[in-house]
């Protein structure tokens, strides 16, 4: 049953100095989740993409959705529409899990 309980799930998180390094938890057609980890200073550019969610674990930063900015920080949840941009500044190293359903 490994791959539907995790007790440790920031424990997954992959850190780089080249970028965030997502880590599957599930990667099905119809379903994703997965765990990221972000340096210091890293960041994702600002990218359209399909509805998705983010739940932040660790770490402080600023995410944008398209013109609005949300501070991020431990127990906050974004969710993001279809078509979306969205984007990522890490303040600190932040953790967080994401989802995403069907195109």
């Amino acid at each position: 049953m490994s791959d539907i309980y995790f007790s440790d799930t920031k424990s997954k998180a992959v850190f780089s100095t080249e970028g965030p390094k997502p880590q599957f938890l599930i990667d099905a057609p119809q379903f994703k989740a997965l765990v990221v980890g972000l340096e210091a200073g890293g960041q994702i550019p600002v990218h359209p993409g399909e509805a998705a969610m983010y739940h932040f674990l660790e770490g402080e930063g600023l995410m944008t959705v398209d013109d609005e900015a949300f501070a991020i920080k431990p127990g906050v949840t974004v969710v993001v529409p279809s078509g979306a941009k969205r984007g990522m500044n890490a303040k600190t190293r932040v953790i967080f899990l994401g989802s995403k359903g069907e195109k």
